[in-house]
């Protein structure tokens, strides 16, 4: 049995732990981020992002997923941003990421929201099988840039 919650400031420490794990997935160093940071971003009157995790019957974190919302999307409308869907290793393949997708997309729907987007690395087959499987179609028509706040 897997229940889907919204993290707590209480589960900061444990999201920085998870953070180390995304970044050692993405091969960079597996080291938790700086759970002050993580309090700061997440646990104030406007939040960087929402986080949901993944969590047993025995209380164990199997996953994470963090989105916010954007305006404008079309037109007038919102919508959510899918910056992060993590499920431990040991968890893959047991429907938690199909049970976080099933969360962010109700929160989107009662934010009144009119779509959840995300970027998928191309070279993770598994990932781009899993959103096709969801009944998501890659985006051909944009490219996705980034830059440092002071370049």
């Amino acid at each position: 049995m897997v229940r889907i919650e919204q993290a707590t400031e209480q589960d900061a420490d444990l999201i920085a732990g998870l953070i180390g794990e995304v970044e050692a997935y993405y091969c960079g160093d597996d080291r938790p981020a700086d759970a002050a940071q993580v309090r700061a971003l997440l646990f104030r009157e406007q939040p960087a992002a929402t986080v949901l995790l993944a969590r047993d019957g025995d209380n164990t974190v199997l996953g994470m997923a963090c989105y916010s919302f954007l305006w404008p999307a079309a037109g007038a409308d919102a919508s959510v941003y899918l910056k992060e869907l993590f499920v431990r290793e040991t968890a893959r393949r047991q429907g938690i990421a199909t049970a976080l997708m099933a969360q962010v997309r109700k929160a989107a729907s009662t934010a009144g929201c009119s779509r959840v987007e995300w970027t998928a690395d191309r070279d993770n087959p598994s990932a781009l099988e899993f959103y096709q499987a969801l009944g998501a179609e890659p985006q051909h028509g944009k490219a996705f840039y980034r830059i440092g706040p002071n370049t």
